[in-house]
């Protein structure tokens, strides 16, 4: 069922809109000036201009606005000029100012007849520039001129003349300009060479008053947000992907494309297609047969490929192709290839072709391809062009071959894609005519394809995929075979966290195949048990297992494997990763798998190496092995397989707890344009710093991670995210409620609750703890007891997880140094401020983390002043708001700060300048008016924004300073050095 479509919000325009309202501004002040706005059709430009035009009625401008229309070769001399002038003779309120200028009463109703001769031409143009200076008089004036790609030659003459010899002029003696502002757009894709407007365009940017501006597509993050908030209900992650990629940043695309995502995937929606092919069936009959044939080729066409499928004599082709590239239809490129301006153009040109045509195209191609050199690299545009035209024998070879050449290149997702389509093609492909060979049967390529998915991140579909591979496999299947399929689904399982059924099946494997005679596949279905064992709590049986199968593995010389058991052994014997012995058996491990050349484990092994570090409080250790792994990764082709994954948020955590936070931001950033979908994994750590630093989308973000099938690494991130979000607003039913759904999802099968449920336990009883003080005060007895409970059942959860461990290792520095801050939370719910309680938790996150530390501080500070030791307390709070400073924890730096004033615990520290402002520019520019008193819509009408979004900008500066009024905003932003009295004095 379709949903309902919303109207088009404005997105990703916020660095344009805010140089068109300097214009404006400069304009209302009393300088012109004038903005040409450039832009591809359905860019945005309408939308921009609505958005200026509303701003500037908001603040008292008068707008004007006139539309030029495509008219093909029958123009209206002054068509948006006479729109214009229509719209002042209705309004009573300008009849005085028409009256004024009688000349300008020609095009009132004249139509063609408006200038005849010179003389009378140029009375009409000093009158209309007059009647502009008059308007801009009794009240500033925007004057919007639409799509100027149509505008006719009089119009031209009229708007040359306004800027560079009327309105925008300064008079003699020096006087100020009129207080208006031109802004006029026009579509650049529409500029063929010798296109009329173009001269005019490269005149009038010479221009002082006059500047440019280019909406260029919006970004791939910025068409997303637009999609999600173009619909009512929610909009599926793949939908919203596929829109994001055929849009290529284009509003419109992806307006016509959100509405029409019900219909066939592929498909261009009909409206669309026939504003794409208005152009294309402006062309000449060749140009648009080259065009045709192009589009069968793809978005892209080498011309020696293109001449050779189209026969046609060179200077017909050549000549075609300038049409084409002058049109903007095409743009040549390097290697003298060809390509489409837009995809979607390509689409609807390829869709209008006759199936019969296309289907003889594509076979040409394909055998031109064929002819070639260097067949593996055109493999998968031969398969592509083999399939539509439907021979699917020579089809399957070329994708297999596709597929080989993905392979050997590290392109996991290329290669499921590759051999997916040869599993579709399979069965329609006559056995004999089916590629012959080892390895080369459903079931093999099914499992084939089950590792691409792995290696791809995607691991849901490598379940699905192996699933299949066991469903194939007969009743007088070969058993060593049989062992692979399952112990291969098994490990798929683990890496969705099926733990008892990924047991169950390489618990199955294992009990296929003999240990004798040695073999490659039962070691490597030992392997596999070892480690579904190990998730299942079995560590006895894990450890039986590993040490018969790492004999065997020496004795067959088999280093990969050798590796990988050494790595689950390393975790199993001793005291595991986090000891100095136990790394050193996983840097062992490493160089083995490097010289086998087993990138996979090798990574295992690097993941291991630096969580182990991480785990024993050695952050720093843990980078190195993390940039070897990820380099590693990155040289595969693996960068989204699991444990590249895990290493991705592992590094991003060792620099969020170390407090190097923008070093974290901007490493997640990175790290999701190259991995866009990999979720938690590549912003969690990047939320937990936006939280920290107050900003509350960061809770958006984190339900956001929620959305599509289950992701362990994202409810997790999402569990933390919530939780601190409603502990930090003072809400701990939500917090509790978050915690307990966090660490419902994160338990596995078999039972055994995740360690991060220290940490969630810690985070709730903050909020639990603030909201029992706080009923204490008030003499609430029932509604303190009720709370305590809650507090006692909390802290003995993170006891019971701390004491147990998920590994069935009690926990690391990290998980001690929670459990420290649960028990000194729990006291203070149960008791009131425990200050030994307080100063064990800030000793146990001296092991690396400055903001918990922070906060714990903030806290023992809290204790000691209740007990009246001023100059401890003193000492705490100075040392955490130091901390708090330097990280830009604007949320925890406003606490302190209280903490001081009303504690008297003296000044808070001078602000050397260094630390990073909690709010954004345009909430600084609020923040100043504030001080002044504006009222939102005071603040609106100087800052060119509408009072209600001045309003939210108010709400997050009391959020972001943890104030409750304007006032103490106000006053809280004075002592932080936010603002100074001389920034916000009067006059």
């Amino acid at each position: 069922m379709s949903q309902s479509v919303a109207a088009a919000p404005l997105i990703g325009r916020d660095e344009e809109l805010a140089r068109l309202a300097g214009v404006l501004e400069r304009a209302r002040a009393g300088t012109a000036g004038a903005v040409l706005i450039a832009g591809d059709a359905g860019v945005g430009k309408t939308r921009v201009l609505d958005e200026v035009a509303a701003r500037a009625t908001h603040v008292g401008m008068t707008v004007l606005t006139g539309h030029c229309v495509d008219l093909g070769d029958v123009g209206l001399p002054y068509l948006p000029f006479t729109e214009i002038l229509g719209v002042l003779a209705d309004d009573e309120r300008f009849a005085a100012a028409l009256a004024a200028h009688p000349a300008v009463d020609r095009l009132l109703g004249a139509g063609t007849d408006a200038a005849r001769d010179a003389g009378s031409r140029l009375r009409l143009f000093e009158g209309i520039a007059g009647l502009l200076a008059d308007l801009s008089d009794i009240a500033p004036l925007l004057l919007v001129l639409e799509d100027l790609h149509w505008a006719d030659q009089s119009s031209r003459d009229l708007l040359r003349f306004l800027l560079s010899r009327g309105i925008l002029q300064r008079p003699a003696g020096g006087a100020p300009t009129h207080r208006l502002a031109v802004f006029a757009s026009y579509r650049a894709d529409d500029l063929h060479r010798r296109h009329p407007l173009r001269p005019l365009l490269a005149e009038l940017v010479r221009l002082p008053a006059v500047e440019r501006l280019e909406l260029r597509p919006m970004g791939d993050a910025e068409v997303a947000r637009l999609v999600r908030a173009l619909r009512t209900g929610p909009v599926p992650d793949g939908t919203v992907r596929r829109i994001v990629e055929r849009a290529e940043g284009n509003a419109f695309y992806a307006e016509e494309l959100l509405a029409a995502s019900d219909m066939e995937a592929g498909g261009v929606p009909s409206g669309l297609a026939d504003v794409l092919l208005i152009r294309f069936e402006q062309l000449s009959d060749t140009a648009q047969q080259v065009l045709r044939t192009a589009a069968v080729a793809g978005r892209r066409v080498e011309y020696d490929l293109l001449r050779d499928a189209i026969q046609l004599p060179e200077d017909e082709l050549e000549s075609a192709l300038r049409e084409a590239v002058e049109r903007q239809l095409l743009v040549p490129g390097q290697g003298d290839t060809y390509s489409f301006r837009h995809a979607l153009a390509r689409e609807a040109v390829y869709a209008d072709l006759l199936p019969g045509e296309r289907s003889r195209l594509h076979g040409s191609f394909a055998r031109l391809l064929a002819g070639r050199g260097h067949p593996a690299e055109s493999a998968a545009e031969r398969a592509h062009h083999y399939r539509e035209s439907h021979d699917l024998a020579e089809a399957l070879a070329a994708s297999l071959e596709a597929a080989d050449h993905a392979q050997r290149v590290g392109a996991p997702a290329e290669e499921l894609r590759h051999l997916e389509t040869a599993l579709d093609l399979w069965t329609s492909v006559d056995p004999a005519a089916r590629p012959s060979g080892e390895g080369i049967d459903i079931v093999a390529l099914t499992l084939r394809a089950s590792a691409a998915a792995a290696h791809a991140g995607d691991s849901h579909r490598a379940v699905s995929l192996t699933r299949s591979a066991l469903a194939g496999i007969g009743q007088d299947a070969d058993s060593e075979l049989a062992a692979r399929v399952r112990y291969t689904l098994a490990g798929n399982l683990i890496g969705v966290d099926s733990l008892t059924a990924a047991f169950a099946y390489s618990s199955e494997a294992l009990a296929m195949i003999p240990s004798e005679p040695p073999s490659r596949t039962w070691v490597w279905a030992a392997a596999t048990h070892v480690m579904a064992a190990r998730q299942v709590g079995e560590d006895g049986i894990a450890l039986r297992v590993a040490r018969q199968a790492l004999r065997t593995a020496e004795e067959l010389q088999l280093a990969d494997a050798r590796a990988d058991l050494l790595i689950s052994l390393a975790g199993l014997e001793g005291g595991g990763r986090r000891t100095r012995e136990g790394r050193e058996r996983l840097a062992e491990a490493r160089e083995l798998a490097r010289r086998a050349g087993h990138a996979p484990v090798e990574m295992r092994a690097l993941f291991n190496l630096a969580i182990g570090s991480f785990e024993s409080g050695d952050l720093e250790e843990s980078l190195p092995w993390l940039t070897e792994g990820l380099d590693r990764a990155r040289r595969a082709g693996l960068l989204s397989s699991p444990y590249p994954l895990e290493m991705r948020y592992l590094q991003l955590l060792v620099l969020y707890t170390l407090g190097r936070w923008d070093e974290c931001a901007k490493a997640a950033a990175s790290d999701a344009e190259v991995l866009p979908h990999a979720g938690g994994f590549t912003m969690g750590p990047a939320l937990y710093v936006g939280l920290a630093r107050g900003d509350l989308k960061a809770a958006e973000r984190a339900r956001a991670l929620l959305d599509g099938p289950f992701d362990w690494m994202a409810a997790l991130v999402s569990g933390i995210v919530l939780t601190d979000a409603a502990a930090f607003q003072g809400d701990p039913e939500a917090a509790v409620e978050r915690m307990r759904a966090a660490v419902t999802a994160l338990t596995d099968d078999s039972g055994r609750r995740p360690d991060v449920t220290v940490r969630l336990a810690a985070l709730a009883l903050s909020a639990v703890a603030d909201r029992t003080v706080a009923l204490r005060q008030t003499g609430d007895e029932a509604g303190v007891r009720r709370w305590t409970d809650t507090a006692t059942e909390l802290v003995e959860l993170a006891r019971t997880v701390t004491k147990e461990g998920r590994s069935g290792r009690p926990q690391g520095p990290e998980g001690l140094a929670w459990l420290a801050r649960a028990e000194a939370e729990w006291a203070r719910a149960a008791m009131g401020p425990d200050a030994a309680a307080w100063e064990k938790a800030v000793a146990a996150f001296d092991y690396g983390d400055a903001y918990e530390r922070a906060r714990c501080q903030f806290r023992f500070a809290e204790a000691l002043l209740t007990a009246d030791r001023r100059e401890e307390a003193a000492a705490q709070a100075r040392t955490a708001r130091e901390t708090a400073a330097r990280l830009g924890a604007a949320p925890l730096l406003a606490r302190l700060d209280t903490l001081i004033r009303r504690g008297r615990l003296g000044d808070p520290a001078p602000d050397t300048g260094d630390r990073p402002s909690p709010l954004t520019a345009r909430e600084r520019d609020v923040l100043r008016l504030l001080a002044l008193g504006r009222s939102n819509r005071q603040i609106g009408e100087e800052l060119f924004i509408t009072g209600k979004t001045a309003s939210v900008h108010v709400s997050n500066i009391l959020a972001k300073l943890s104030a409750a009024s304007r006032t103490e905003a106000v006053a809280i932003a004075y002592r932080q050095g936010l603002i100074t009295p001389e920034a916000t004095a009067s006059g």
